[in-house]
């Protein structure tokens, strides 16, 4: 289908388009496209043809030339992540667009500019905070393979934590850690604190102090977790079978409705439950092999593991 549209500078949510096709009832080849109820329809008769179209065209509207290529935005998408809205940067190499180098003279002024370019950008305070928590994030979140929407959602919370005062006489990195195992937590993406503190040089108990603030400040909602949310990672990290992982999560379902997982960490009843899973379904796996996976010490597997078992009574084989 090809057409011939009426340009003009307004973005006008009606316009008149000349198609190759014909209406059914008068035989006319124009038609009106409204964006705003969604429809085409034939110039003449009114018959409409179709009802479900989508605008893809910008928000803005223009009338002029001029406020046409002010409204109009290039560049990368704009994020929770970025601290500014300016996301160019001018490059330190000395290379022009064709990755040719620059004479001296040229060289000297793009770095005069990049100067001028990154003071501008950072002005303020909180600015030069949330420039270096956004360094810490990228990090960290390389370092543990997280998705965009954690990162997204713990640069939300330390930005919020600046705003309330919580990182004034506190380590920049230490809040953002907290934030991101308090991001990890709300989007149920299993990650343990000490997974997150180990790439950190304050370590677990600082890190932990500070997602304890967080919490009581009221910066971060973070619900229960769920040991189930571990049970995937940690049977992917054993290689096996899927089902030794549904055998795990019902021996987890079953522990909860009975009250046995209150008051315990979510990895070790994992572990635990995967542990006798394996059992269970003849894909054995020693109990060091198992808390290596899981992050956690045997003993806390080997005590997990006889209380799940005396609990629901389950009959583990005789190895």
């Amino acid at each position: 289908m090809s057409e011939k549209i009426n340009h003009d500078y307004e973005e006008s949510p009606k316009r008149v388009v000349t198609l190759s096709i014909r209406c059914p009832v008068c035989g006319g080849n124009e038609f009106i496209q409204s964006y705003e109820r969604g429809e085409i329809a034939c110039a003449n008769c009114g018959l409409v043809l179709d009802e479900k179209i989508i605008d893809l065209g910008p928000e803005w509207r223009a009338f002029t030339p001029e406020e046409k290529m002010k409204r109009s935005r290039v560049g990368a998408p704009l994020t929770r992540t970025t601290p500014d809205s300016l996301v160019t940067v001018i490059d330190w190499r000395g290379k022009d667009a064709l990755g040719r180098d620059l004479d001296y003279k040229r060289r000297l002024e793009m770095l005069r500019l990049r100067k001028w370019q990154m003071r501008s950008k950072v002005q303020t305070s909180i600015e030069r905070n949330l420039q270096q928590a956004s360094i810490e994030l990228e990090r960290i979140s390389s370092q543990l393979g997280l998705p965009k929407s954690v990162k997204e959602r713990a640069m939300e919370i330390y930005r919020k934590a600046v705003e309330q005062g919580l990182v004034r006489g506190r380590s920049i990195e230490s809040v953002m850690a907290a934030a991101i195992y308090a991001a990890c937590r709300e989007l149920r993406v299993p990650r343990t604190l000490d997974e997150i503190a180990k790439y950190t040089k304050g370590g677990r108990k600082e890190v932990a102090r500070c997602y304890r603030l967080l919490l009581r400040e009221g910066t971060a909602k973070v619900p229960l977790a769920n040991p189930i949310d571990f049970v995937p990672r940690i049977a992917e990290a054993l290689k096996l079978s899927g089902s030794v992982v549904r055998r795990a999560i019902m021996i987890l379902q079953e522990a909860r409705k009975k009250g046995i997982t209150a008051g315990k960490d979510p990895a070790g009843l994992a572990a635990a439950a995967i542990y006798i899973a394996s059992l269970l379904e003849g894909d054995i796996r020693t109990q060091k092999e198992v808390a290596q996976a899981a992050q956690v010490t045997e003993v806390t597997v080997r005590n997990r593991y006889k209380e799940l078992a005396k609990e629901l009574k389950i009959k583990i084989p005789l190895r």
